[in-house]
């Protein structure tokens, strides 16, 4: 159970994973306040191109006018929806495919780890753009193009868990008191997997964040002029002689997004892994 006690010990064990938790929850907040918190319309143009940051426009504006402050803050709701939903769809299929594959073996985990294997043989954002352009640009597909390139990680780590977790002795107890495969699947093989699988998800979600922003960037996930940090950095990248603010700053929140994720991810590591504890 979370405490006062629990908190404190993760703070002076992992300081920089505290770090991390803390900006998730930032960038959180500001995703889902995002209509609030704009201080104009982030699709809105307007004749004023090119402003530096100054008291009005926070981050200045891009091409059209638009004001970039708001486009970000926009932006952080895309890339955390997108990277959530994509998380979730490979948590689910990816740890049903190794639970299966792991608790029954022979034939079901060759078949199926052999087809995590031809998903493994692409690298990811390839098949990530492979999906979303077979599927078509937008953020639904996206978002399922995103989960099913993550699903092989999730996948191969259920099934390494699954195989330590299946030969200890309380589960060669439950079946010989006739407990069916579905009830010590959902009983004690899932429970005893979560901790690599939350720290698997803690650090997916940084690279479901830099994917999507990958997929936007090459004209393959969300369209415009619903703003994305990719897309912003698309759209800045030819003004950057004159105007380096209108791609530095979406880089910036694509870096300290993908940074926090991971520094929270390690510190989760750190914090379950028993292996690791003093």
């Amino acid at each position: 159970m979370l405490n006062k006690k629990s908190i404190l010990v993760f703070i002076k064990k992992t300081p920089i994973g505290f770090i991390g938790a803390l900006f998730v929850i930032f960038l959180l907040f500001i995703a889902i306040l995002a209509p609030y918190l704009t201080p104009y319309d982030p699709v809105s143009q307007d004749y004023q191109r090119f402003q530096s940051p100054n008291i009005n426009h926070w981050l200045g504006t891009d091409s059209l006018g638009r004001d970039i402050c708001s486009r970000i803050i926009q932006g952080t709701r895309v890339s955390m929806f997108v990277g959530l939903l994509a998380v979730t769809i490979a948590l689910f299929l990816g740890t049903n495919l190794g639970i299966l594959s792991g608790y029954y073996g022979g034939k079901i985990d060759t078949v199926l780890m052999r087809f995590i294997d031809i998903l493994l043989a692409f690298p990811g954002l390839v098949l990530a753009m492979l999906i979303s352009g077979l599927l078509g640009p937008s953020l639904v597909n996206a978002m399922i193009a995103v989960g099913i390139m993550l699903t092989p990680s999730f996948a191969r780590v259920s099934r390494g868990s699954v195989l330590t977790v299946k030969n200890e002795p309380y589960i060669a107890s439950a079946k010989t008191i006739g407990c069916s495969n579905l009830y010590i699947i959902l009983k004690y093989i899932l429970p005893n997997i979560m901790v690599p699988l939350s720290v698997l998800c803690s650090i997916s979600l940084s690279i479901a964040i830099l994917a999507e922003s990958a997929l936007s960037f090459l004209g393959l996930g969300i369209q415009p002029p619903a703003p994305s940090w990719g897309g912003m950095l698309h759209q800045g990248r030819q003004f950057m002689e004159i105007a380096p603010w209108v791609a530095v700053f979406p880089g910036l929140a694509i870096m300290i997004a993908v940074l926090s994720f991971n520094f929270f991810g390690d510190g989760l590591r750190d914090g379950l892994d028993p292996k690791l504890k003093n």
